[in-house]
């Protein structure tokens, strides 16, 4: 069955960025010139996904107004003939069917992930968080539909840390499958920790935000016990699935940023900014201008 349909959780506080996140949502924080959701939609969208749905909660109405019609600015810019300002906020509009879930309370990425199973029904489906934005040649979540389709389960997307960051996320333990297209890139997943104490990591392997799962994952959250902090976390229900169903890990290509920190935030916008043809050569003599 084809993937056709992606949940973004957007629904936290972004405490991390206050105060510039007082009164907007972090996933409004610009890179370069673009908010940083729609680095995530326009990544659903290019591995033809047809339908994203939004996990919101108050205070994210910026949100929904970015993906929709502005007909005051759009008559602006025509009137002023603003015409590639104009395609490019149509654009936006275009981009793909979205659709809002509110999360009346923030209990975790595994509680935003069931919010929408009303949405997904019975079908596989794909999870991008916005916070971690994906620079690659292929579209990473395209890349794991890829291999679900390969292999008949559910699909994380992994990457190499080095060992002493690895109790900074869900960490993978399995085997390489042999066998298919991108088999050096594909686990088998026999372990799945999340933030496991220094020096007990099964592998350097981390999950970071895309995955690929099957619809039996709603049944695992909704029987998943709150854990730290009174959150549902996702990567226990996927530790549960993995008891019925095989779980395989993506170690995908790209350069991926932590945009939900202040660090991976700052380090994307420069490293994007220098990749843009119509300003990063005269943005990289600048750099170089700086007494660093």
């Amino acid at each position: 069955m084809r993937v056709r349909k992606a949940v973004l959780p957007a629904a936290g506080w972004g405490t991390r960025f206050l105060p510039a996140t007082k009164a907007q949502p972090k996933e409004m924080l610009p890179l370069v010139d673009k908010p940083v959701i729609q680095y995530a939609v326009e990544e659903a969208v290019a591995a033809g996904i047809e339908q994203v749905i939004i996990v919101t909660s108050s205070q994210k109405r910026a949100i929904e107004d970015h993906f929709d019609r502005s007909f005051e600015l759009e008559h602006l810019l025509e009137e002023k003939g603003e015409i590639e300002k104009l395609r490019q906020v149509r654009h936006i509009t275009d981009l793909a069917q979205v659709a809002y879930i509110r999360q009346k309370e923030q209990l975790g990425l595994g509680h935003a992930v069931l919010m929408a199973k009303d949405l997904i029904g019975h079908e596989p489906f794909a999870v991008i968080l916005p916070d971690d934005v994906v620079i690659a040649d292929r579209p990473c979540i395209g890349q794991l539909i890829h291999a679900y389709q390969e292999h008949h389960g559910s699909v994380v997307a992994v990457m190499e840390v080095p060992p002493e960051e690895t109790c900074r996320y869900g960490v993978i333990g399995g085997e390489p499958v042999g066998g298919s297209s991108d088999g050096d890139r594909t686990y088998k997943v026999s372990q799945l920790v999340e933030k496991p104490a220094p020096g007990t990591a099964p592998s350097n392997l981390a999950v970071v935000g895309r995955y690929v799962l099957t619809p039996k994952i709603f049944d695992k959250l909704e029987q998943t016990q709150r854990g730290s902090g009174g959150e549902i976390q996702l990567t226990d229900a996927i530790h549960a699935l993995m008891d019925e169903q095989s779980v395989f890990g993506y170690a995908f290509e790209g350069k991926r940023y932590d945009a939900g920190t202040t660090m991976g935030w700052l380090q994307a916008s420069v490293e994007l900014a220098l990749q843009r043809p119509e300003f990063g050569g005269a943005f990289r003599e600048y750099l170089r201008t700086l007494d660093l």
